[in-house]
């Protein structure tokens, strides 16, 4: 049965969970609670009362559920140009429908959610997504972007029916279903193609299926339980699976299943094989059935993206192995290296890519003026190096000369095949990492000196054994400075195209960064073998790709005239940020969050953290309350406690991330605190309504401030509502624009 509008103690029927209330005394205090409550609570409503309560329900929540795919599909088609990110997560679609290998930080799932709706909904996958403002001209984008609006427009019910569980009261409910319906940031995200929609969508069905199955407490092993419990699971796996903030969420089911459990097991009642049955309910559902969905995530995203593409430098040499289209795939290729081999070097280091080099010299004031050695993620010509004695120029490809193998000890000398220039070393300062020295191209010709000579080392080996292409393990000591090839990962400035820096470090600590395997392997004097041999398998190239995920997220910088934020910026809606458009003839985009419910839920934040500490403490310190009041404090802090954490857990450790932050980071955070404004302005006039029984205008009190807060929300998103759907014309500081005066804070940039 739906429950009846209405909030309190009586109406919440809020329950003292089997085992929660403690030693004898506490639980005797318990039924004392639980008898007033009920001597005070209204009467049964008769069969009809409660038919026409129950058909009042579903109806809300019907004009909740329109009112939110109305608002995410008016002028879904509009602009019909790329915006922002949609250049990269339709491109990576487009990916999944050409079966392309590609390498994003992000795990597959809404990049293959993206790509499925693009090709059920007819796209080809021919649109090259190359920048923001290209037309979509004849390519179907609908599709796409209908699904994530989709997507986007469940947020609403799933924010509604949770606070309704959490707070037993239908005006909570629907206060916090209007902030989200009518918050121009929720709006303008669930409207394109992104992740974010996604994601906040498995997010809040994690939310509600928790809440849910708490709910199902006192039916445990019951159908519903069950249900609400597996869909738990299966929302985390999709969480995660968009992206690793989903973590977050993860992390609040867990604490909430350990509170949960712990309770069961202080529960005198039950039997430690009943307590042992929850744990492994819990286990099954909670942690092997997501671990399990998330890895057949990436099992079908192996599975679809089999050809060779832009992602197969980030990726193992094996790993690339398994791409048609690769030059290593089914490739045959000399076994041991010799001189006079062309020869590409790849660093063992996930993400960090091929030694590489190109005419472009260091600038001036950075170390020598000689010719730039970067690493480099993609398949280039400027990646081919010639391995060649470190003591003659003659070739060792002609003919009349033997081969000889390359041999762990060997001294060598690496010769930039496109420009001639030996790979070089010498005691200047490398370009960003201190007490490292720099590598350069150096020479003509492959004419030097002696600072171009390298020994070549196989890690764990003996010295003589000849060293095998893909397999071995190799290092490159400088012979006159004893320093150890490598790359820092770092980003270099415009100047070095922005590849990542090469050093010879001092340290000579064996490091996956100084430690490089010959891919690509050229010599016609040698026979070849097949690297079929080589081909991972699916646990080590699935750990290799979460290798690859945290390193590239953990590197991702910002770019120049980027829009960036900080976590401080977000909940005071400091700055927004443009999706689309800039001039007063482009149809612009704005994504900032509706500024009276941004402020409100931050007023909320605030208004909690002290009501809250209030009542606790009165109720840590004996206080009896009145019945209506303690039903209505025991909604504020459990309920109210639970989403609050939610949005701690979704905004907090943004604060701990070197990672390059965006504005649109925050929006999980925010629909928790959103939640959290809609239980706790309603608990606040419930207990204002009660604190002035007397007053013969008192029952009003709800009422009116709820409307006063549904009616401000909406006149907001009224004036408000063009940033998201888009404008034409002038400015916000032009009086003839329609956003004239609503430029609040000079940061918005609108």
């Amino acid at each position: 049965m739906p429950p009846a509008t209405g909030g309190g103690l009586a109406e919440s029927k809020l329950r003292p969970r089997r085992g929660r209330c403690g030693p004898q005394a506490a639980r005797a205090a318990c039924r004392d609670v639980a008898a007033e409550a009920v001597a005070r609570s209204p009467k049964r409503p008769a069969r009809g009362s409660r038919r026409f309560e129950a058909a009042g329900w579903w109806a809300l929540l019907a004009l909740v559920t329109l009112l939110s795919f109305a608002t995410r599909f008016h002028r879904l088609d509009e602009p019909p140009h790329i915006c922002w990110d949609e250049t990269h997560f339709g491109k990576m679609g487009s990916y999944y429908i050409n079966r392309t290998f590609f390498f994003d930080v992000h795990p597959p799932l809404g990049k293959m959610l993206i790509g499925l709706a693009g090709y059920l909904s007819g796209y080809d996958g021919t649109f090259l997504f190359q920048k923001p403002g290209d037309k979509y001209e004849h390519h179907s984008y609908m599709g796409m972007r209908g699904f994530c609006a989709f997507l986007g427009s469940w947020l609403v019910p799933f924010a509604y029916l949770t606070v309704l569980d959490l707070s037993k009261s239908l005006s909570a409910a629907l206060l916090t279903a209007a902030l989200l319906t009518f918050d121009t940031g929720c709006l303008t995200l669930s409207q394109y193609i992104l992740l974010d929609p996604i994601l906040m969508f498995f997010i809040m069905a994690a939310m509600l299926s928790m809440v849910k199955y708490n709910s199902c407490a006192d039916r445990p092993f019951s159908a519903p339980w069950w249900f609400w419990l597996s869909l738990t699971g299966v929302s985390l796996a999709g969480a995660l699976g968009v992206k690793f903030v989903g973590l977050f969420i993860i992390l609040q089911v867990g604490l909430n299943t350990i509170a949960d459990l712990w309770y069961l097991f202080g529960d005198l009642s039950l039997s430690l094989v009943t307590v042992g049955k929850h744990l492994t309910a819990r286990v099954l559902c909670l942690i092997v059935l997501p671990l399990a969905l998330y890895t057949a995530t990436f099992a079908v995203h192996f599975m679809v993206l089999s050809k060779s593409g832009p992602g197969d430098g980030f990726f193992s040499s094996a790993f690339q192995a398994r791409l048609s289209g690769n030059n290593l795939h089914n490739a045959s290729i000399p076994e041991h290296l010799a001189y006079g081999s062309v020869i590409t070097v790849k660093n063992l280091r996930m993400a960090i890519g091929y030694l590489h080099s190109h005419r472009h010299l260091y600038p001036e004031g950075i170390g020598a003026r000689q010719q730039q050695v970067t690493t480099y993620l993609h398949k280039d010509y400027n990646n081919l190096w010639i391995i060649k004695k470190h003591n003659t120029n003659s070739d060792p490809l002609d003919p009349s000369f033997p081969v000889e193998f390359v041999r762990h000890g060997d001294i060598i000398r690496l010769e930039h095949k496109e420009t001639s220039r030996n790979l070089h070393s010498h005691y200047h300062e490398a370009p960003l990492t201190r007490k490292h020295y720099q590598v350069t191209g150096y020479g003509i010709n492959g004419t030097g000196d002696s600072n171009d000579f390298w020994r070549i080392e196989v890690v764990n080996r003996k010295f003589g054994n000849r060293i095998k292409v893909l397999r071995s393990r190799i290092r490159f000591i400088h012979l006159v400075t004893g320093c150890v090839l490598g790359s820092s990962g770092k980003v270099l400035p415009k100047w070095g195209w922005e590849q990542l820096e090469v050093t010879c470090t001092p340290y000579l600590k064996e490091t996956l960064n100084s430690i490089w395997n010959v891919e690509d392997h050229i010599n016609p004097k040698l026979p070849n073998i097949s690297l079929d041999v080589l081909q991972p398998s699916f646990p080590e190239m699935l750990l290799e790709s979460h290798m690859v995920m945290i390193r590239g997220n953990s590197g991702l910088k910002p770019k120049d005239n980027e829009f960036t934020s900080k976590p401080w910026h977000w909940p005071i809606n400091y700055q927004g940020l443009r999706f689309s458009g800039v001039n007063d003839t482009d149809f612009r985009v704005y994504l900032l969050g509706n500024p009276v419910v941004w402020w409100l839920n931050l007023l909320s934040i605030t208004l909690y953290l002290l009501s809250g500490s209030i009542i606790a403490v009165a109720m840590q310190r004996g206080a009896r309350l009145p019945a209506e009041v303690a039903g209505l404090s025991q909604v504020l802090l459990r309920g109210g406690g639970q989403v609050l954490l939610g949005w701690t857990l979704h905004y907090f450790p943004f604060f701990l991330m070197g990672r390059v932050l965006y504005f649109h980071h925050y929006f999980p955070a925010m629909l928790f605190s959103s939640m959290l404004t809609g239980i706790l302005w309603d608990t606040l006039l419930r207990l204002c309504a009660w604190g002035l029984a007397s007053w013969p205008l008192a029952r009003g009190i709800h009422v009116a401030g709820i409307l006063s807060l549904l009616l401000g929300t909406a006149y907001s998103f009224y004036l408000f509502h063009p940033l998201a759907y888009g404008m034409v014309g002038p400015l916000a500081q032009d009086p003839q624009s329609p956003m004239a005066g609503l430029r609040w804070l000079d940061s918005w940039d609108f």
